[in-house]
């Protein structure tokens, strides 16, 4: 049973690296093929894009969002480890159940309210100013982040029930990296 749980998990859990890989790499790749096409409008045309500026911004929120959960997988995420480096490692265990728990549950509460304000944009009927598309369309993403992230941690969560081993995320160990701290490396 556990085998076929961590089986399943890690299929999931691959689908939705896919996922997040071509939100990623097509939100980087859009984003340097619109400002380099207009630059040279600018400059070889005297003439922008009239979208480029918001059609950026929105790149960058879906880049923001889908990179959530891409971070948190690959235990890249930002931490404040000086107590937690210091406890020896049945506390570490304790403490990142208690993280991964607690943020999971925090994620999936921020995606319900992103999801609610999402919704109600949609209501209003708002729409972009220059691409002229629905406003929601644009932040359907922010929930969807919120959302993954949440599974991120809580397959880290279930990982750590499963393993005597500590882990960041359903795949990435915590072991101290000198190489990460040391510039000249």
């Amino acid at each position: 049973m556990l085998h076929t749980l961590n089986r399943a998990l890690s299929r999931a859990d691959s689908w939705v690296h896919r996922l997040e890989a071509i939100c990623l790499s097509g939100g980087i790749l859009l984003m340097a093929i619109n400002t380099i096409v207009n630059v040279f409008g600018r400059y070889l045309f005297s003439q922008s894009l009239y979208f480029s500026e918001e059609l950026n911004q929105i790149l960058m929120v879906v880049i923001t969002f889908m990179g959530l959960g891409y971070v948190t997988r690959k235990g890249r995420h930002i931490r404040m480890s000086a107590i937690y480096d210091l406890l020896p490692d049945a506390w570490k265990k304790r403490l990142m159940l208690l993280l991964t728990l607690s943020t999971a549950l925090t994620l999936f509460l921020l995606s319900y309210y992103a999801y609610a304000y999402v919704a109600q944009v949609a209501r209003r009927g708002m729409i972009t100013a220059a691409l002229q598309i629905p406003m929601y369309w644009t932040l359907l993403v922010v929930p969807v982040g919120f959302f993954i992230a949440g599974l991120q941690y809580s397959l880290a969560f279930i990982k750590n029930l499963q393993s005597r081993d500590i882990f960041l995320s359903f795949s990435a160990l915590d072991v101290y990296d000198e190489s990460q701290t040391d510039p000249l490396m």
